[in-house]
């Protein structure tokens, strides 16, 4: 992604006049809405006693357990010096154990214990509730093209390089 597909990335049309507007800024509606749901989700991770990061990291082991803690960075995207000091967390949790190999002690692999797999009935049971409490303004369709937009801007953003 070049320089100028980046700035443009912020921008919903260049003919929308002033770049520094709100009302033009793709950036400003990310902010409010993962500020919204992250709100929406704080009762919700509070009664199976997670953060939403910790969430994630939960929902990638929910996917695959037993895995590295580098592909469980790359499944996350999570920056992995916050996705260290949060396994030591879930570790404390009693949600996750953390293994070092026996030939090669830099390579540690993630596994869920059974507290941690217990938690994924609650989890989906208190996410059910909470699609239930706020139900999605989209069609499926709208859902499915979402997504797919989505990982298309997140892909080159995380391509860029300066």
């Amino acid at each position: 992604m070049t320089t100028d597909n980046l700035a443009n990335t912020d921008n919903l049309s260049d003919n929308q006049g002033d770049s520094q507007k709100l009302a033009n800024q793709l950036c400003h509606r990310f902010y409010v809405i993962a500020n919204a749901i992250t709100r929406k989700y704080k009762p919700m991770l509070d009664k199976i006693n997670l953060t939403y990061p910790q969430y994630v990291v939960m929902m990638g082991l929910w996917e695959k357990d037993t895995i590295t803690i580098s592909e469980l960075q790359q499944k996350t995207l999570i920056d992995i010096g916050c996705l260290s000091v949060m396994l030591k967390k879930m570790v404390d949790k009693q949600l996750i154990e953390i293994i070092t190999d026996s030939t090669d002690r830099r390579k540690k692999t993630v596994k869920l214990t059974t507290k941690g797999k217990k938690l994924k009935p609650l989890a989906q049971q208190e996410k059910q509730k909470l699609q239930a409490e706020y139900p999605s303004h989209l069609t499926d369709d709208e859902y499915q093209q979402l997504i797919c937009l989505l990982d298309k801007l997140k892909s080159g953003l995380l391509e860029y390089k300066e």
